[in-house]
């Protein structure tokens, strides 16, 4: 097997803020995993609240790249588990696990929502995402890409107003994410103001790791509250289900496909609602993202339509949210650059 390593940096639209942080590009890294005359491509986009730089991420896999480019790839569960064993990041880990799938999916001829027994005859449509900003400015988000649902961005002292205003201008479904910025008291209060004006659940209102006030949160919320920060790992599913009614699992922190099929399982398990998001990543990752709809409650898988240029083609998004599933097998993605 051939593995290759590439940087991409991808501009955004729009300034993208959320409670802690700015940016107008995401840096990324691509992965590609060559066989039988086959390539498949896998994602990490780079996260400083989590420590994880492209580079950190090439050094990552360039020591280990002897083991990755002798071994005898079978499928992508296989491949996961030698590379697991490795001590990599778990951005590192999704990357090349991406990859993997994709590959596999490719060299046996199916897509992989196929391969795992699913149909794509219904699936949960993305939200699109309003980061934090001035009103007019937000607002002017929401002309530019009318949609039926928001993902909206807050952490202000004056967030149940954001929600006010902007709810005259659409009728629009709302998802809030606080991204760790309220107590449990102001979550508790905003609740009930939220939801008259349309707010279907909270995301990751609290800081990670206050299960204490989570505690309060999930016995006195109005709205349900879904774990994002909280729930990184396979380990905190579990944990997740005494303070949460569902969780956002991310690929690239919890390490890819193969723990993201697993942690769906142990949710389901747990009778938690499932969601998978987005960190930006390109249509190569959104393409990975999309072989899991027919198994998820919701989805934001918005982070290639926040791009002003993309780098890959594969699976598309509608203006109605419908999806589009490409010709190509595995992931269907093709880069272009």
């Amino acid at each position: 097997m051939n593995i290759a390593l590439k940087e991409y940096i991808l501009p955004l639209k729009h300034t993208f803020t959320i409670s802690r942080e700015s940016h107008d590009f995401q840096t990324t890294l691509i992965v590609s995993l060559s066989s039988e005359n086959c390539t498949g491509y896998g994602e990490a986009t780079s996260n400083s609240y989590y420590g994880i730089s492209c580079e950190s991420m090439i050094s990552e896999i360039e020591a280990i790249r002897a083991q990755i480019e002798t071994c005898n790839f079978k499928n992508a569960e296989d491949f996961y588990t030698l590379i697991a064993a490795t001590g990599l990041s778990n951005f590192a880990l999704c990357a090349l696990d991406l990859a993997a799938h994709d590959l596999y999916g490719k060299i046996v001829g199916k897509p992989l929502y196929e391969i795992w027994g699913t149909s794509k005859d219904k699936y949960p449509i993305t939200n699109y995402t309003i980061g934090l900003d001035t009103i007019d400015k937000m607002l002017a988000k929401m002309k530019e890409k009318p949609w039926p649902i928001y993902k909206i961005k807050l952490g202000t002292d004056n967030d149940v107003a954001i929600i006010k205003e902007l709810r005259k201008h659409t009728k629009a479904i709302f998802r809030i994410d606080a991204n760790c910025a309220w107590t449990a008291a102001e979550t508790i209060h905003n609740a009930p103001l939220l939801k008259e004006l349309g707010v279907e659940f909270l995301e990751q209102p609290l800081k990670a790791d206050d299960w204490e006030g989570m505690e309060k949160v999930i016995h006195q919320s109005v709205l349900p509250v879904i774990a994002d920060e909280s729930c990184i790992v396979e380990d905190d599913v579990e944990k997740c289900a005494l303070h949460f009614n569902g969780i956002n699992i991310k690929l690239t922190k919890c390490g890819g496909l193969t723990p993201a099929l697993r942690m769906i399982d142990k949710a389901r398990e747990l009778g938690l609602k499932v969601m998978v998001g987005c960190m930006t990543e390109s249509t190569v990752g959104i393409s990975a993202i999309a072989q899991l709809l027919p198994q998820l409650d919701y989805v934001d898988m918005d982070g290639a339509m926040l791009l002003s240029e993309d780098i890959a083609n594969g699976v598309q998004i509608e203006e109605n949210g419908s999806v589009v599933f490409p010709g190509l097998n595995g992931s269907g993605i093709e880069l272009l650059k």
